[in-house]
C-alpha cells in the first residue's frame, strides 16, 4: 500500500525504478538499527565489565562459544591470566565467567550478523541492478568502514589485555564509539537521500545549521566515550555544580602534566567539556528550530528542527539523570541509545534539507 500509493501518477516506467530503491531504503534502514543494537549492546558490555572476557580475536571460528565444560574451563583460564582478573575480579566463578563472556560473545556475534545483513542483500540488489555507479561505490565505502571497525574493536580489547591494565584505553574506546556512529550516520544519509520526494516541493532553505548540528552531535558523542572510557561519569556526581563550582579551577581542569593529556585523562576535564559542549548543542538547536519555525512555520523543515531540538533536549535531561544516579545501567544504556537517536533525526534533517534545498 505505502509502495503504491508513493508511486501513484507516476510513469509506469520509473515504477520498478522506485520500488527498488525504496526496498535497498528499507535494507539500510534495518542495517541502521542493527548499528545501534549493536552500539547499546557494546555498551551494556562496557557497563557490565565484560569487555575483556574473550582474549583473542578469532573472526570465524570465535562463532563458536564453549560446548563443554573443559572447554569453558580452558577459557576462564586464559581470562584467569590478565590484569583484570587479578585485579579486579581474582575469586569469580565460573558461572560470574560465563555471564561476563556472554555479553562480549553476544556483542562479537551481532557484528558477524550485521556483516551478513550487509553483504548478502547488497550483492543481491546489485545483481538485479537496483543498486549501481555512485550508490554501490559509497556502500563498498561503508561496508570497508564496517571491516575497520571490526580491526578497531579489537584494538581496543587488547589495549585491555596489557600488563596493569584493567580496562580498555579510553582513547581507544571513544575511536570505536565514534566510528560506529560514522557508520550510522552515513547509512542514514544514504537512506534518507533514497526516499522519493519528486511530488513535494522545494523547502525554506535551512542553511548550514543542519550539518553544523550533524557535527556538534558526533562530537558530543565521541566526548562522551571518554567519559566513558575514563569513567569520568562515576565522580563529580552533581549538576549544575562540579565539586561546588560552576567552573572548576584550571588547577583541577589542567591537573596532569603535559597539559594536553588532561583531554584524555583528566576526569575533571573530560566531563567539564562533555557539559560544556552539551549546553552548546541543545542551545544551537534550540535556536535553529526557533529561527526556522519563524521563517517557515509549519514546513517539514521546521518539523525536523523541532524534533531534533526536542531530542537534544531530552538527552541532556537523561544525562543529569544519569549523572545524578551514578550512572546505572539502565540509564548509562538509555543515555548511549538516545545519542543515536539524536544522530540520526540531526542526519535525516540535513540530508533532507540538503536534497530539497
Amino acid at each position: 500500500m505505502a509502495v503504491a500509493a508513493s508511486t501513484e501518477g507516476m510513469p509506469l516506467a520509473r515504477v520498478p525504478q522506485v520500488q527498488s530503491l525504496n526496498a535497498v531504503r528499507i535494507w539500510i534502514y534495518a542495517l541502521a538499527a542493527l548499528v545501534v543494537l549493536m552500539v547499546a549492546v557494546g555498551g551494556a558490555t562496557r557497563l557490565t565489565g565484560s569487555g575483556l572476557s574473550i582474549t583473542e580475536w578469532r573472526p570465524v571460528t570465535g562463532a563458536i562459544p564453549p560446548l563443554s565444560e573443559q572447554a569453558w574451563l580452558v577459557e576462564f583460564e586464559k581470562y584467569k591470566q590478565i590484569s583484570q582478573y587479578e585485579l579486579v575480579n581474582k575469586g569469580m566463578t565460573l558461572s560470574e565467567f560465563k555471564f561476563i563472556y556472554a555479553w562480549e560473545w553476544g556483542h562479537r556475534q551481532l557484528g558477524r550478523l550485521i556483516g551478513l545483513v550487509f553483504f548478502l542483500p547488497l550483492v543481491w540488489f546489485w545483481a538485479r541492478g537496483a543498486i549501481k555507479g555512485r550508490l554501490a561505490l559509497t556502500l563498498l565505502g561503508i561496508g570497508a568502514l564496517g571491516g575497520l571497525q571490526g580491526a578497531i574493536g579489537w584494538i581496543m580489547v587488547a589495549s585491555g589485555l596489557e600488563p596493569g591494565m584493567t580496562a580498555v584505553a579510553p582513547i581507544k574506546l571513544t575511536l570505536h564509539l565514534t566510528v560506529a556512529s560514522i557508520i550510522l550516520a552515513c547509512l542514514v544519509w544514504v537512506a534518507a537521500g533514497l526516499k522519493d520526494r519528486s511530488a513535494a516541493g522545494p523547502e525554506a532553505p535551512a542553511g548550514a545549521a543542519p550539518r553544523i548540528l550533524v557535527g556538534l552531535v558526533l562530537f558530543q558523542i565521541a566526548l562522551g566515550g571518554l567519559v566513558a572510557g575514563s569513567k569520568a561519569g562515576l565522580t563529580y556526581n552533581t549538576w549544575p555544580l562540579m565539586d561546588g563550582a560552576l567552573v572548576p579551577p584550571a588547577s583541577a581542569l589542567f591537573a596532569v602534566k603535559p597539559w594536553i593529556e588532561n583531554f584524555v585523562d583528566n576526569v575533571v576535564l573530560v566531563q567539564f567539556n562533555h557539559r560544556l559542549v552539551a549546553y552548546l548543542l541543545v542551545g544551537f538547536a534550540l535556536w535553529h528550530a526557533w529561527a526556522l519555525q519563524r521563517r517557515a512555520p509549519g514546513s517539514g523543515a521546521a518539523a525536523r528542527a523541532r524534533a531534533v531540538a526536542g531530542l537534544a533536549l531530552a538527552q541532556m535531561v537523561l544525562g543529569v539523570v544519569t549523572l545524578l544516579l551514578v550512572v546505572p545501567l539502565w540509564a548509562g544504556l538509555a543515555h548511549q541509545v538516545l545519542a543515536m537517536a539524536v544522530l540520526a533525526m540531526a542526519v535525516v534533517h540535513a540530508r533532507v534539507s540538503t536534497v530539497r534545498a
